[in-house]
């Protein structure tokens, strides 16, 4: 037994091998202690240690030493254990021996683990030829089943040939359609051409080695029970391979139905497809067809109602018969929310209605025309005898969300174990302000209470963290880690040097270098905001070691990172009485926190403040009682197709603040800044709105080109921060709306549906400034740093939940921009996209019953053709300036 464990340990697996083969029952039972013993120093030692090499005959002797299946299907998946990288072939050697129904249950066991454990198919496949059972149809089998065959680079056969050679083909192919989520798996190693699975399958199911109709079922109901589209695209793309019959299509033409109306679009329009072929061919009666027409006309894809329309009037012009089934079906489109399919389907009601006898159809095509646009709407007055709009319109009522409310932070965590749950939370998920903040106020209060009380506390929460290590060279890692000024990354990081600071990793002199000579070094845009976050958690680190404070004067008293004046002069006040020496950048952060803007409760801390006699107490009078203005001069500038903003210099933000603070109130420079640092996370960006919370412009000039990658260089998650910018207190000024110009026109949909949100909430609080915000927009399309097409999906999301008026005067100011550049043919003319522009500007106009002339519109609406951006344009046109009566009159002149 010795001998076996001298081998394991100096990493001879093939006379671990040879020695276990000679060894008895009893005896491997017997050494199996000293291998588990083995296998738990090995999990503590260094990833790099030498011993990492006793893995793989550890590996196959836990394997051969275990004599329960549950044991050895949990040794041969542990995670630890895929270092050994054993071969599954010498796996299957060590349990050939074993009893069958033992192997079996092995198979499944292993089978049974998920598809992340990483047990090799091989191992799996082979088990189960050595035990007879049959075969698994587990997911990570399956998986595993589906890379071996598929890999047939490693050796001269196609997929088909290896599929032949399969015994337990028609149980495994079933299984794949019953699998989860394994369509994008599949899909992903489908392949195309010959030596695909897709052909292959369709080969086999041609030949009759598998079951044609069971495998067309098979597809069918995997594409009815849903999934994702890239689950759903790899069984469409089956189904098509395997060129259905004109029988087998009309065998499942409730099933056509059903997918039609609510299958993802590539599988809806599959559907779709099928069925217009069998209705053109007569195998769909009227009823059927309107059935599919109610469904389909009700999606969102264009191109889905667009065709269905074109099928409808296909069908009516060859039978007039059906028009009393099928029109009221195509006025189902009149409710559409693009006008364009509203205008299709209303010339082909009008276009088919005189084959319409019954006068209740005739009176339910009319009732249908109230959800068209107030154009088409006349237009089916004169038409479909749709009942006149009264005279007096209803009154336009604009719908914003509520204005959200601060909240206001909860008291620091009574004792050491409450807190410690919360900064086990904080570290295991980003958290919010509040939270930081609470966790923040909470160490410090709890270390200058009871410090051995709040470290046991703590012991379960700093665990598994990187730097509490016994190991020497961990320690020092963990110092020179703290020790370099660009290593707080996030609020994460910040409450990780606390913690180290706490628990003896961090060297007192290093964290005094670190308060003495702050993070100068790192300078780019965003440097003035880390700097001044970063400095509060060094000074609080070096107090903490060498004299803690006995609570936090800059802990807010609201989630947006606001201070009332009247609480911080209290702990000012309580500051004098304990005899506690005042923190530099902690006093500093509390004064940029505290809240000025009602005015009277300013003056009356102030009073206060002074009355207190200390050094801090005058400062904070003085900073309550300031006039000056709250932000410097701004002036723009361009940089490629980009347009940012330069600040001068506030002098405010330089008097009585420590150094690392100093640099918030210097200028901001487009071209001097560096732009492109490792301020990457954007779990920082709220702690920086916090930092200033009645002055998020200074924090926004600094955050302006990093949201504008979201427009121009299509980056995701650019413009999360957002809603909480507008969410903060002060001015909203030019670059809170260019940051939120570049926001709605982000590439991806979260960064536009947060910019949607910041819209809203700006909007809902009075602070939007809807005309400076489309006069931006204007001038970002035609610098083509937003694409127009992007900015109407915002616009339109926007309006969808009510807020048209908003909406409306926003574009108002940017379409102009865009229709002068049409109108004198300018070469950077945004004419993909502005059709939707206009679109959502008539839709918007025409709910809030907006009135008046736009500059260029008429130009626009009189350019010949029927593109969207001209009949859009002319929509828009009538909208503005034409009363009900004069719309009639426009209509039958164009008739």
């Amino acid at each position: 037994m010795n001998a076996l464990m001298d081998a394991v340990r100096a990493g001879r697996t093939a006379e671990a091998v040879s020695l276990l083969d000679e060894m008895t029952d009893a005896e491997r039972r017997a050494v199996f202690g000293e291998l588990k013993a083995l296998r738990k120093k090995l999990r503590a030692a260094p990833w790099d240690a030498g011993s990492r090499r006793a893995y793989p005959p550890l590996y196959v002797a836990g394997v051969a030493c275990q004599t329960g299946a549950a044991a050895v299907a949990a040794w041969i998946a542990a995670a630890d254990m895929r270092w050994s990288r054993t071969s599954p072939a010498l796996l299957l050697r060590i349990l050939g021996d074993r009893d069958p129904k033992w192997l079996a249950d092995v198979t499944h066991r292993l089978a049974e683990r998920p598809a992340s454990s990483g047990v090799p198919y091989e191992l799996m496949a082979g088990l189960v030829r050595l035990s007879g059972c049959p075969v698994p149809t587990t997911d990570a089998y399956v998986r595993g089943w589906l890379g071996h065959i598929g890999a047939t680079w490693q050796r001269e056969e196609t997929v088909l040939d290896r599929l032949r050679q399969d015994p337990y083909l028609p149980q495994l192919v079933a299984t794949l359609f019953e699998t989860d989520d394994i369509g994008g798996f599949f899909g992903w190693l489908a392949g195309d051409g010959p030596n695909s699975w897709y052909g292959a399958l369709s080969q086999l199911a041609a030949e009759g080695t598998l079951d044609r109709g069971a495998m067309i079922d098979a597809c069918v109901a995997r594409l009815l029970r849903g999934g994702t589209t890239a689950d759903q695209r790899a069984f469409l793309r089956l189904l098509k391979d395997l060129s259905l019959t004109a029988e087998e299509q009309r065998a499942r033409i409730a099933d056509w139905l059903a997918l039609a109306s609510d299958a993802v679009s590539p599988v809806a329009s599959y559907a779709q497809s099928v069925l217009g072929a069998l209705a053109l061919d007569g195998g769909l009666t009227p009823r059927q067809l309107a059935e599919m027409s109610d469904a389909v006309l009700f999606r969102p894809e264009k191109k889905l109602v667009r065709a269905q329309l074109v099928l409808l009037g296909k069908i009516l012009t060859r039978d007039a018969s059906t028009a009393e089934e099928l029109l009221p079906a195509v006025a189902q489109a009149f409710g559409h929310e693009d006008s364009e399919v509203q205008e299709r389907a209303l010339k082909l009601v009008e276009r088919h209605l005189k084959k319409v006898e019954s006068a209740d159809v005739r009176a339910e095509l009319a009732s249908a025309a109230d959800q068209l646009i107030p154009a088409l709407r006349v237009r089916a007055v004169r038409t479909l005898g749709a009942e006149q709009a009264g005279p007096e319109p209803v009154a336009y009522a604009e719908v914003l969300p509520l204005a959200p409310e601060p909240v206001r932070l909860a008291p620091a965590p009574e004792t050491a174990a409450e807190l410690a749950e919360e900064v086990g939370a904080l570290m295991a998920a980003e958290g919010d302000v509040a939270t930081f903040e609470r966790a923040l106020d909470g160490l410090v209060r709890h270390a200058h209470r009871d410090r051995d009380a709040l470290l046991e506390a703590l012991t379960p929460v700093v665990a598994r963290r990187w730097w509490n290590s016994t190991d020497p060279r961990y320690v020092m890692r963990a110092d020179d880690h703290f020790g370099r000024a660009d290593r707080i990354y996030d609020a994460a990081d910040g409450l990780d040097l606390l913690l180290a600071t706490l628990h003896g990793r961090v060297h007192t002199a290093t964290l005094l270098r670190s308060v003495q000579q702050g993070t100068a070094g790192t300078a780019c845009v965003h440097s003035p905001l880390s700097r001044a976050f970063e400095a509060r958690l060094w000074e609080v680190s070096y107090r903490l070691r060498t004299e803690p404070l006995p609570f936090l004067l800059s802990t807010p008293t609201w989630s947006t990172g606001l201070l009332e004046p009247d609480e911080l002069v209290d702990r000012l006040a309580e500051y004098v009485r304990l005899g506690a020496r005042v923190g530099e950048a902690d006093f500093a952060q509390a004064v940029l926190r505290v809240r000025r803007e009602d005015r009277a409760a300013a003056e009356t801390a102030a009073e206060r403040a002074a009355a207190l006699g200390t050094t801090e107490g005058a400062r904070l009078a003085r900073r309550l009682t300031h006039r000056g203005p709250d932000l410097p001069v701004e002036r723009r500038r361009t940089s490629g197709n980009r347009i940012l903003l330069e600040y001068g210099e506030l002098p405010e933000l330089q008097e009585d603040f420590p150094a690392e603070f100093r640099p918030l109130g210097r200028p901001v420079s487009v071209y001097r800044e560096r732009w492109y640092c490792y301020h990457w996370s954007g779990d920082i960006r709220r702690h920086w709105l916090a930092l200033l919370p009645e002055r998020r412009e200074l924090v926004a000039v600094r955050l302006l080109r990093d949201v504008s990658t979201a427009a121009v260089d299509d980056a995701r998650g650019a413009a999360a921060f957002l809603p909480l910018l507008a969410e903060s207190g002060g001015a909203a000024g030019e670059a809170v709306h260019l940051c939120l110009a570049y926001g709605l026109g982000a590439r991806h949909p979260e960064d536009r549906l947060a910019a949607v949100d910041a819209l809203l909430t700006l909007a809902a609080r009075g602070q939007l400034d809807a005309a400076r915000l489309g006069a931006d927009l204007g001038q970002l399309i035609r610098r083509g740093a937003v694409k127009p097409v992007r900015l109407a999906e915002s616009a339109r999301t926007a309006a969808a939940t009510g807020a048209n008026a908003t909406v409306w005067e926003m574009l108002r100011h940017t379409l102009p921009v865009l229709l002068a550049e049409l109108a004198v043919g300018g070469a950077n003319t945004p004419a993909r996209g502005l059709g939707d522009l206009l679109a959502v500007a008539a839709e918007c106009a025409e709910r809030c019953g907006a009135r008046g002339e736009l500059p260029h519109l008429a130009q626009a609406a009189q350019r010949r053709g029927a593109s969207r951006l001209v009949s859009q344009a002319r929509r828009l046109r009538i909208a503005l300036t034409l009363e009900p009566r004069e719309i009639v009159n426009s209509l039958t002149k164009g008739a």
